[in-house]
């Protein structure tokens, strides 16, 4: 007798019914008959083992012996590096290509110093709508269809709730975006109050050594590492480093090097995994980044001592500085003199609206105005096409689309040169 069957059963991969078709073959009464059932895809297989008797008494046994043995194929492997970072660069390049042509359609909507004013806006509304239509209903991006991953959650191999699926896409694209709007501001309200208060640790420091009012004619006294002057000078000094979260990244991606589990911090923390839906065969072998893990932990750990070092000596240069310096001559400071200003990186060297008098052999009227921001210029810049910009406009501008605003010829960040009366 010929006997075949057609199996109908879930894919949680797919999301979908599959069909899959078994063919035992011929048997006849009395005999075994082997079955075995191989999925649409030809990656998992089920071998069935069945004992024939007549038509009038004939029924199905399974043998003590496991008859029901799925596959080592049915299993998908976890991704390797290498196939999270291709399906990364191909999204990374399909949200450019978004981002290059919503910029376009914008600037002939609303004009260029519009497109300009909100680059940033508008690049992030861009990534947000298209995980939004991919991740967040569900389905897979293009990257990770190029490359045949599907996302897990990694505590119960599942797909990923729809909870999970839209706080990876906030935490990766909404917390970045409100992180580089608010850190500036918060970083310039930190130094300001750490530098009011090493003035006046500096001030104190110094009366009571007596730099102020008579020379210093005993020994110095050995001070302890962990000073509260030393302390607010090396905060202040490493403000930037301090409130950037670029160390976790690194350590985030020296970790994913060595496992190959999240590229992203913000996977990390949903964990969500990939795993690798294509067939490979036996004789291919799967290969990592392990080498570039080894080489970013040494980079690590050497910029670590260099700087546990650098700190080390530091005592050692106050006490030689003090003793070197005559009464009320110097006062002792770790890294930066306290007659260098601080100054935010923000704030313009020219500002032509505060001081009309500044480069003054341009000319007044609507010339000394930024044609991108309608200002007065404030650290005037010009390209090699010979057009005018605030420094910033223009950075901004050429960092997005190295080109002159106004004529459409090539420019290069390098090339711009800042103004000087």
């Amino acid at each position: 007798m010929s006997v075949s069957w057609v199996i109908k059963s879930h894919d949680p991969l797919l999301n979908g019914p599959r069909y899959d078709w078994a063919t035992p073959g011929f048997s006849k009464a009395g005999e075994t008959l082997f079955l075995r059932i191989v999925d649409a895809t030809g990656l998992a297989s089920i071998s069935l083992q069945f004992s024939t008797m007549a038509d009038e008494d004939s029924h199905l046994s399974l043998p003590t012996n496991p008859a029901l043995s799925p596959s080592p194929s049915h299993f998908y492997p976890f991704a390797t590096s290498p196939d999270v970072i291709r399906s990364h660069e191909k999204d990374a390049f399909l949200t450019s290509s978004l981002v290059h042509q919503s910029q376009g359609i914008v600037r002939a909507l609303r004009g260029a110093r519009f497109a300009h004013t909100y680059s940033d806006s508008i690049k992030h509304t861009t990534e947000l709508l298209y995980f939004s239509l991919t991740t967040a209903l569900g389905n897979r991006t293009l990257g990770e269809e190029y490359c045949d991953l599907v996302q897990l959650e990694d505590d119960t191999l599942q797909l990923p709730s729809i909870g999970r699926r839209v706080g990876y896409i906030l935490s990766s694209i909404l917390v970045p975006w409100t992180l580089q709007r608010l850190l500036p501001a918060l970083r310039h309200r930190i130094r300001n109050k750490l530098e009011r208060n090493v003035a006046r640790e500096q001030l104190r420091a110094a009366q009571q050594a007596g730099l102020l009012n008579k020379p210093r004619l005993s020994a110095p006294v050995k001070k302890p590492f962990f000073t509260k002057l030393r302390v607010q000078q090396y905060l202040l000094e490493h403000l930037d480093s301090i409130t950037s979260v670029s160390p976790i990244y690194a350590l985030s991606i020296a970790t994913f090097y060595f496992t190959g589990s999240y590229y992203h911090l913000s996977k990390r923390i949903w964990r969500l995994r990939y795993i690798f839906t294509k067939k490979i065969d036996d004789n291919e072998q799967r290969i990592g980044y392990e080498v570039l893990g080894v080489l970013l932990v040494l980079q690590i750990a050497v910029q670590g001592f260099l700087h546990a070092r650098k700190l080390a000596t530091i005592p050692d240069e106050e006490e030689n500085s003090e003793g070197e310096s005559s009464s009320g001559a110097v006062l002792a400071s770790i890294q930066n003199p306290s007659a260098i200003p601080l100054l935010p990186a923000s704030m313009p060297l020219y500002d032509l609206e505060e001081n009309p008098g500044a480069v003054s052999w341009i000319p007044e009227g609507q010339q000394r105005k930024c044609t991108l921001c309608l200002e007065m210029f404030k650290d005037p810049s010009v390209t090699t096409c010979g057009h005018v910009f605030c420094w910033m406009c223009v950075r901004d501008w050429v960092r997005e689309k190295p080109e002159c605003p106004l004529c459409r010829q090539e420019v290069l960040l390098s090339k711009v040169l800042p103004l000087r009366g």
